[in-house]
């Protein structure tokens, strides 16, 4: 009888390791066609810019042109060819006046917000001071407010300053963005207080607590808004098209759209030149911008865990008093 029941859970074991490495591969075959759509437009994009004007007119034709029709796909080009990168880098120098504009405002804004968004990260997370709540509010209210409600003040405030039509009316809104602020206060708060009690029973003050240990421990969060914020401005059209009128100024989001009008194959190329400074930034980041993350929502879910926690006590202690 024993006997009969061990081989009995064996082969239900079996069984049911069989169902869980199905399951596996169904769900390893879904996440790969994902992937796979998820790549495509990047390779049908890649496999653009190698091709020959002909090849690119017979392919993407109808779309390009406006005509009727439907657009042909590739991967692979029949006749591959260097020639728009070889034109786009050696005879296109509105392209690098684009290229350049873009790195000039993304860079100052990312350095704005270093000066900004770090120390007043810091002071939300460990100062307690009058109207902190309430200004919290108010930067959670900008947060989530889109740029189109806040558009016609903007322009007015930049207007009367004299920065529209200059990288300032593009920098200056982006120094004072909110979403840094509100990343780094988490990863601020989840510092363990007793790190920040040693250094001021050493003698610490407030300047040196901050540049030795905030910003050394914090410095994944910091990491995270940099590499947020790229990604951002780099590709930002809303902000530039509005406040931006001479062409001279335009970052590339703006140009690359023009380009694709007049010269189609180095557009393509353009495109895939534009995409390698903030793909290899998010690769070169991307293990401290999950540490950043993860570190804002550990600090929430330990104010939650402690909320649950003081309700399950304070119960305990009601039902203990009435009994």
């Amino acid at each position: 009888m024993e006997q009969k029941e061990e081989s009995g859970m064996e082969r239900s074991n079996g069984r049911d390791r069989r169902k869980q490495e199905a399951i596996q591969r169904g769900t390893g075959l879904i996440v790969c066609v994902f992937c796979f759509l998820t790549a495509l437009p990047l390779l049908m994009l890649f496999a653009d810019s190698l091709m020959g004007e002909q090849e690119l007119l017979e392919t993407c034709g109808a779309v390009l042109s406006g005509g009727e029709g439907q657009a042909g796909f590739s991967l692979f080009p029949l006749y591959p060819t260097l020639r728009a990168y070889l034109r786009l880098l050696l005879d296109s120098p509105e392209y690098f006046t684009a290229f350049w504009n873009a790195m000039f405002q993304t860079v100052g804004v990312l350095l704005g917000q270093l000066l900004v968004a770090v120390p007043a990260a810091w002071a939300f997370a460990r100062f307690c001071f009058p109207g902190k709540k309430a200004l919290w509010f108010l930067y959670m209210l900008l947060m989530i407010l889109p740029f189109q409600v806040t558009m016609v003040s903007g322009y007015l405030v930049l207007n009367k300053v004299h920065l529209m039509d200059t990288h300032g009316a593009v920098i200056l809104p982006g120094i004072f963005s909110a979403l840094p602020v509100f990343i780094l206060q988490k990863t601020f708060a989840g510092i363990p207080g007793e790190i920040i009690e040693a250094a001021r029973i050493d003698g610490a003050g407030s300047v040196k607590i901050f540049l030795e240990i905030g910003i050394p421990l914090g410095k994944s969060g910091i990491f995270s808004i940099l590499l947020l914020g790229f990604l951002e401005y780099w590709n930002a059209i809303e902000p530039p098209m509005t406040y931006l009128k001479t062409k001279s100024l335009w970052p590339l989001s703006l140009y690359l759209p023009q380009m694709a009008n007049s010269e189609t194959a180095s557009a393509f190329a353009a495109s895939v030149v534009t995409l390698l400074p903030a793909t290899l930034l998010f690769f070169t980041g991307q293990e401290n911008l999950e540490q950043g993350i993860v570190a804002s929502g550990v600090e929430r879910g330990k104010k939650e865990g402690q909320r649950s926690t003081d309700r399950f006590v304070s119960k305990g202690k009601g039902r203990g008093s009435a009994g």
